[in-house]
């Protein structure tokens, strides 16, 4: 039977790729949703935008997008951008879901938005979201230097949102999604897994660093003029970790992610890095985590 997560989606697996900008693209997102999860295209840059349409190219199972408020709370016209490209489930973050929740309904979109706190779950029940991401603080990317890890989070907002939740931060295999699954998950979003995978268009160097990562490293830098974000501990953010920054490290991001160069930025990864041993291709990813999850289930079930 299918759960809430795999019905609001229409998906075989509720395995979704997380909306990365500048990586979640048309390639990428085909492949995760060709493979039976949750493709999504990230909306921010020119070129996410025209692969909203591109992608129908590749596939025609769903495919999201991703809403960041902050970047379009002045310029509601993406809710028409996404309308024309015939988007149905769109994920919000990064800001208040009320300022565009009614607009995507209104569209006949669904809305899954992020969150990193009990606080900003309970605003966006009340702005009428369908769903939730729970993503805690070992993801990658933007954070709060005071959010609470995943099996902290994940929990605590299942005993107090009836939504169903897609758990994010820590997750990479049937393993970790099991545990999602028991803490209350009915789906899960992965980023550095989906980043080391074949069909992601980043630079070798950067999948490199992935895999050798080990349980720290990663880091949360917490720099002045800069936002807070978990990023791997080489390069560039290994040396303003302890010099401090004089640029805003978000800067040459593009020359890190696609030519390679790991002191242009800084690569915006989740602790899990330490527990991705290879690069795979994105169907074993998604089908392993999620058809695998009952067996791991099973299996813990006979320790009892």
């Amino acid at each position: 039977m299918a759960n809430r997560i795999q019905t609001l989606l229409g998906v075989a697996y509720p395995v979704v790729q997380a909306p990365m900008t500048y990586i979640a693209r048309a390639t990428l997102a085909a492949a995760v949703s060709e493979a039976g999860g949750l493709g999504v295209i990230e909306t921010l840059t020119p070129e996410g935008r025209a692969d909203l349409s591109r992608v129908r190219d590749l596939t025609d199972r769903p495919v999201a997008a991703n809403l960041m408020i902050q970047g379009w709370k002045r310029d509601p016209s993406i809710v028409d951008v996404l309308a024309e490209a015939n988007v149905r489930h769109v994920f919000t973050s990064a800001g208040d879901p009320a300022l565009f929740t009614a607009r995507l309904h209104d569209a006949g979109m669904t809305v899954v938005h992020v969150v990193g706190s009990l606080r900003g779950a309970l605003k966006a029940v009340d702005a009428g979201v369908d769903a939730l991401v729970v993503e805690g603080v070992e993801g990658g990317g933007f954070k709060s230097a005071l959010g609470a890890s995943t099996l902290v989070l994940l929990p605590l907002i299942a005993d107090q949102v009836a939504l169903p939740l897609i758990a994010a931060g820590g997750i990479c295999d049937a393993r970790s999604a099991a545990a999602a699954v028991v803490l209350g998950a009915e789906g899960v979003q992965m980023g550095t897994r989906m980043l080391a995978s074949r069909e992601a268009a980043v630079h070798a160097n950067f999948k490199d660093a992935i895999v050798a990562a080990d349980d720290s490293g990663t880091i949360l830098l917490d720099l002045p003029g800069n936002p807070t974000m978990r990023v791997l501990h080489v390069g560039l953010a290994r040396r303003v970790s302890t010099e401090g920054a004089s640029a805003p490290l978000i800067s040459g991001v593009t020359e890190l992610y696609f030519e390679g160069d790991m002191e242009a930025s800084v690569a915006n990864t989740g602790q899990v890095s330490s527990r991705i041993g290879e690069v795979l291709p994105v169907a074993d990813i998604v089908r392993d985590t999620w058809l695998g999850a009952q067996g791991v289930l099973t299996g813990a079930a006979a320790r009892l």
